[in-house]
């Protein structure tokens, strides 16, 4: 049997840990999103769209909630008999078993895998990115430039620019330099995380960085600058549309945020660029008598009584009487009683939050003090309360705030 022209592995067991209460118990691919989805809908309908219909996903840190998420792959199409998709966590071998060390520990931990396929090329994604891609178009690039590998970069802001892998490229669009997040980048041109290499050349070099002591079996660290330091043929693939790294909470808001507007920034309402997630069947969304909408997403199974403004409401969402809700995120079967003020907050599922609560309101005012815990998690005026939590009647809770246990 012909072996398959290029496969993908989803990157999807990091811990997430800067997400704070959202992924206490469970992956960041995994986490809410838009209203609808979960981070990973995105790379997984990349996937789709591109015509790509071999996919190992690479679990880890808390991955029940994402197993039982993907299931067999339908609603990605991904439920096929000569492919499709796999769920690939650190298993026992014969000799020994371990977690996987690094991301290109966690490829090479599934060589046998990818070899079952014997693809040309292997496409390698992080599953906790917000963007819509033809993966075909960089495909076409790396076997044009008969490449080694092809990374896909994107332009970021320079005062950003130390948070990324960072490279240089010459006019025909070689890479010439790679520097993993340094703190004086020479170049703005940053690495998306969606790497594709030859099969072949990839394999050895994996096996090469397992043999080498000290190595942080890191595709950034690692492997791309010893492929570098050999010469090898490394390309860019410029990508000039939306995409956001929602590594931090301050950048999931900003992300679910960028879906508002007009026209908006994330604009998922493509036909020929769809993204698909595994939803609930919910009866249509109610709007009460005297309740106020406004440039909002409104998901199906919502109940609103109240106003709501620039936000984005997951499904079974309940909104009360006299409530105002503005600049907010709400995940799914949050409810929120009456004559409460919520501004520029995210909350987790199953949520209550009884009567008459203030939360980031305009009349609390903002923390006196900054602490080490906030400024690492909360930042930008935003607060987090996690899932499954109760807040009881007339709480205050201010802005950069996080809270995982019920007040």
């Amino acid at each position: 049997m012909s072996g398959k022209k290029c496969i993908a592995m989803i990157l999807a067991g990091g811990q997430g840990s800067r997400l704070g209460v959202l992924t206490l118990s469970s992956a960041k691919p995994v986490v809410p999103f838009g209203g609808k989805y979960r981070i990973i809908d995105f790379s997984l309908s990349n996937c789709t769209n591109s015509g790509i219909d071999t996919v190992g996903v690479l679990t880890q840190y808390q991955p029940h909630e994402l197993n039982t998420y993907i299931g067999s792959g339908q609603p990605w199409d991904l439920d096929r008999y000569r492919g499709g998709i796999y769920i690939l966590p650190p298993y026992l071998k014969a000799n020994a078993g371990e977690w996987y060390r690094g991301t290109a520990n966690a490829i090479y931990q599934n060589i046998g895998f990818i070899e079952e396929f014997d693809p040309e090329d292997v496409l390698i994604l992080s599953g906790d990115h917000i963007y819509i891609m033809d993966y075909r178009e960089m495909l076409e690039v790396h076997r044009e430039k008969n490449a080694d590998a092809t990374i896909a970069i994107i332009t970021v802001p320079w005062d950003e620019a130390s948070r990324f892998g960072i490279m240089s490229i010459s006019e025909e669009g070689r890479i010439t330099s790679f520097s993993e997040k340094p703190k004086k980048p020479t170049s703005n041109l940053a690495s998306m995380g969606v790497y594709i290499f030859n099969w072949k050349v990839l394999k050895e070099y994996l096996e090469r960085d397992e043999k080498t002591k000290g190595s942080s079996n890191d595709f950034g660290k690692n492997i791309i600058p010893m492929m570098l330091k050999d010469e090898a043929r490394l390309y860019a693939h410029t990508f000039k549309s939306y995409w956001k790294d929602v590594g931090t909470i301050e950048s999931l808001w900003q992300a679910n945020m960028d879906m508002l507007g007009d026209p908006p920034e994330l604009d998922l309402t493509r036909r020929s660029a769809r993204i698909y997630s595994r939803n609930p069947i919910k009866p249509p969304h109610f709007t009460a008598a005297g309740a106020e909408i406004y440039d909002s997403l409104i998901t199906e199974g919502s109940v609103i009584f109240g106003t709501v403004k620039n936000c984005v409401i997951s499904d079974s969402v309940q909104i009360g009487r006299g409530s105002v809700v503005t600049d907010s995120v709400l995940f799914p079967h949050v409810i929120v009683g009456d004559n409460c003020r919520i501004h520029k907050t995210m909350i987790g599922r199953n949520t209550v939050i009884e009567d008459d609560c203030m939360i980031n309101a305009p009349d609390i005012g903002d923390r006196e003090e900054t602490t080490s815990f906030v400024s690492e998690y909360c930042s930008g005026g935003v607060t987090l309360i996690g899932g499954n939590l109760t807040i009881g009647k007339n709480a205050a809770i201010c802005p950069n705030s996080m809270v995982d246990a019920n007040v």
